[in-house]
């Protein structure tokens, strides 16, 4: 059952126990780490919360009422309790604090996580704090989405084109998309940038459904040519984006994959970049949690806070 609204909250009754047992509201506040006046302020209220009073102040000091000696009797249990409470939070906290479990799409944890995490390590160290133990689990943007959700991962990143829903989500960095194919392919010898209509009739090498950059694209495309656009179906759909990138290599066809993810091959020239007119595949990359608005506690806060800082380095774009 809920409590009247006479109980006082543990802090003040602690405050009181202190006072009953040093005899001194001034020994109670330095023993609390407060300010004398700050003591007797919240003394003051919780008496008037209780409605009786607890103490009874003179020159020589403070000293508790007959009321105030039941009350800190009362107390004392309760405030043992609290402090069992207290030390089984703080295990709780220890434990959280030891580990940090991770859901990322594939793009960011291939090319940007590891850089991040690095970072992370180096910030605990500088604090003399000890490192979390990171568990990564690396997959679509769609299954990051489930697994922060259900309470899996403490922290997800995602690239798709909107946050998911029921979740909370921060920008944590920008990115570009680029359409690639391999040298030899009439796009790369044309002079002439490509359609965003011949983008879309064209059978791509695209990851899985539930991909960032695959839902990405197409919401690009819709959104440069309406949403009746009839986009061409995957000339094939592949799990991974070093699969992706093999296949263009191979000839399967052109793909739109991040720059992230081709960067290498393009300075090796086995792959080529073809501009596409008049379509913007510049996109969010986010960090995505669940629960309150506030960034999540403990060590997905400090992972949330390196990724922020750092972002997508120059030298990945």
């Amino acid at each position: 059952m809920p409590l009247s609204p006479h109980v006082p909250d543990l802090t003040a009754l602690d405050l009181f126990v202190a006072v009953a047992r040093l005899g001194s509201i001034g020994a109670a506040a330095r023993e609390a780490g407060i300010s004398q006046q700050a003591a007797s302020a919240r003394l003051a209220a919780m008496e008037a919360q209780v409605g009786t009073a607890l103490l009874a102040r003179d020159p020589r000091g403070s000293r508790v009422t007959a009321a105030g000696a039941l009350l800190a009797d009362w107390a004392a249990p309760l405030l043992a309790l609290a402090g069992e409470l207290d030390t089984g939070i703080a295990s709780l906290r220890r434990e959280r604090d030891a580990q940090l479990r991770v859901a990322s799409s594939l793009t960011i944890a291939e090319h940007l996580l590891p850089g991040w995490l690095v970072a992370l390590r180096r910030d605990y160290a500088a604090l003399g704090r000890p490192g979390a133990e990171v568990t990564l689990m690396a997959t679509n943007s769609q299954t990051v989405a489930v697994q922060v959700a259900d309470r899996l991962a403490d922290i997800g990143f995602v690239e798709g084109p909107v946050p998911p829903q029921g979740l909370r989500s921060a920008t944590i960095a920008r990115d570009r998309l680029v359409v690639v194919v391999p040298p030899r392919h009439p796009w790369a010898r044309s002079s002439a940038a490509l359609t965003a209509e011949e983008l879309a009739s064209t059978p791509l090498v695209e990851r899985e459904a539930g991909s960032g950059t695959r839902q990405f694209l197409r919401a690009a495309l819709e959104a440069c040519l309406g949403r009746q656009a009839d986009l061409a179906d995957p000339a094939l759909a592949l799990t991974t984006t070093t699969a992706v990138r093999q296949a263009v290599r191979a000839g399967a066809g052109p793909a739109v994959l991040s720059l992230l993810a081709v960067r290498e091959a393009l300075a090796a020239g086995t792959l080529a970049v073809v501009p596409v007119a008049g379509l913007d595949l510049n996109r969010r990359l986010r960090a995505v949690w669940a629960g309150p608005p506030q960034p999540p506690a403990g060590p997905a806060r400090d992972l949330l806070a390196v990724a922020r800082r750092i972002g997508v380095p120059r030298d990945h774009v």
